[in-house]
């Protein structure tokens, strides 16, 4: 952990490193609270678990369907244009669910597939920032690790800070609140002079993009059933704090995930790996699904809450690992795009567990919903299984018929991953 924590200091350091860090965390606020604010926004009003799940559902489809869109017109024309206004856009959608309610539907619906369909994508955009803040390789890869670890610090408090909003005001004020801190950070970020002197590298016209990769569609389905189980795990959570009388327990389950993703994150990034990163993710994912089977135990509170955290540890290790893999396997220029499609994938992902959990929840109980989360980690490691031959040829290895290519290949980013050799495979 001091090796990590030396490593992350020297990025921090970097000039604008800690202003975009803050920045996208906080401006990701509204979208990483987002399942969590509307479920219990939904119950507040008198709705069902069903209506909740779809709800986010439709949040999680609507985000899903906008985050490449929006990414590959950053990739186009520069992060300022895009960013900022698809964050206001977005809190004003979720203005008018406060606003509306969820006694008109139609209303409802609208309005969270609006703020759904316009969340900025700062996630792939800092990543996309990077190399042009950090210079070296390996510090690039070492600012993927700290990107994790930092996202699990927003979701370990993100889901506090709702419930603590719940609690001193309403929901309604908790989904403004988050929303309104939403643009502020979006409006740090676009200032700053990286996001404004930022551009893509040159890309080939493709109607595909970055999907034109088979490594990146193998990823992508491999992402789908982790966002699924995470998904799930949100309504589930909801579900297993009502059987305990306490709204408060579900905002403890939540951020005892993020604690332990937090925990598995700064191990991780203590040391360089060696070998294949698509390798190591295979491995990653399999203990990331073995963690998710004793919520399926549903004890009390204090150990359901050590349990969750069992469940977090290799989260953010998988996901800093992805990205490695997403900038191997992604075309030349498409850096913000493909880092918003695994976003997106996740986004469906978890779309897709919220609206399976909620009435698996309502017909078979609190662990039909954490069954929903195990079945699903499993299909994940079952995807890099079946596609490990695909995963194995980064796609730049295989259009230069396995020369060792540059960094700014793709995007300025590295193609390997430090103490990787590129000539190595899985």
């Amino acid at each position: 952990m001091a090796a990590a924590a030396g490593g992350y200091a020297d990025i921090l350091k970097a000039p604008h490193a800690v202003r975009l860090l803050a920045g996208t965390l906080v401006g990701r606020l509204p979208n990483a609270t987002a399942p969590i604010a509307i479920v219990l926004f939904t119950r507040a009003e008198g709705g069902s678990y069903s209506l909740a799940g779809a709800l986010a559902a439709v949040y999680g489809l609507a985000n899903a369907v906008g985050q490449p869109l929006l990414g590959r017109a950053v990739d186009l024309h520069g992060q300022p244009r895009v960013q900022l206004p698809a964050a206001v856009v977005s809190a004003l959608g979720m203005a008018l669910l406060v606003l509306a309610g969820t006694g008109q539907l139609p209303l409802a619906y609208t309005a969270v597939a609006v703020a759904g369909l316009f969340t900025p994508p700062l996630e792939g955009g800092l990543r996309a920032l990077w190399p042009s803040v950090l210079g070296g390789e390996d510090r690039v890869h070492r600012a993927y690790a700290l990107d994790a670890v930092a996202q699990e610090v927003m979701f370990t408090v993100g889901p506090l800070l709702v419930t603590l909003l719940v609690a001193v005001q309403s929901p309604a004020a908790a989904l403004l609140v988050i929303n309104a801190v939403g643009v502020l950070g979006a409006l740090s970020v676009v200032l700053s002079g990286p996001s404004r002197a930022w551009r893509s590298a040159p890309r080939e016209a493709h109607w595909l993009g970055a999907l034109r990769s088979p490594g990146l569609l193998a990823l992508l389905g491999s992402f789908f059933f982790v966002g699924l189980a995470m998904g799930s795990i949100t309504v589930a959570g909801v579900a297993y704090a009502d059987d305990h009388g306490r709204e408060s327990v579900y905002g403890w389950l939540m951020a005892a995930l993020g604690l332990g993703a937090l925990i598995g994150g700064g191990i991780y990034g203590a040391r360089q790996w060696a070998g294949a990163p698509e390798r190591r993710l295979r491995l990653l994912v399999g203990l990331l699904a073995l963690g998710y089977l004793p919520l399926l135990l549903t004890p009390g509170v204090v150990p359901m809450t050590a349990l969750a955290a069992v469940a977090g540890l290799f989260l953010a290790p998988a996901i800093a690992c992805a990205f490695i893999v997403v900038d191997r396997h992604a075309p030349r220029g498409t850096v913000t795009e493909a880092f918003s499609w695994l976003v997106t994938t996740f986004g469906v992902g978890a779309a897709a567990g919220t609206a399976v959990a909620g009435p698996a929840v309502e017909l078979s109980g609190t662990t039909a919903g954490f069954g929903v989360a195990a079945a699903a980690g499993i299909a994940a490691l079952l995807v890099l299984l079946a596609t490990r031959r695909v995963l194995a040829v980064p796609l730049r290895t295989a259009q230069h018929a396995g020369a060792v290519v540059a960094v700014s290949e793709n995007d300025r980013n590295g193609a390997v991953e430090p103490g990787f050799s590129s000539r190595r495979q899985a």
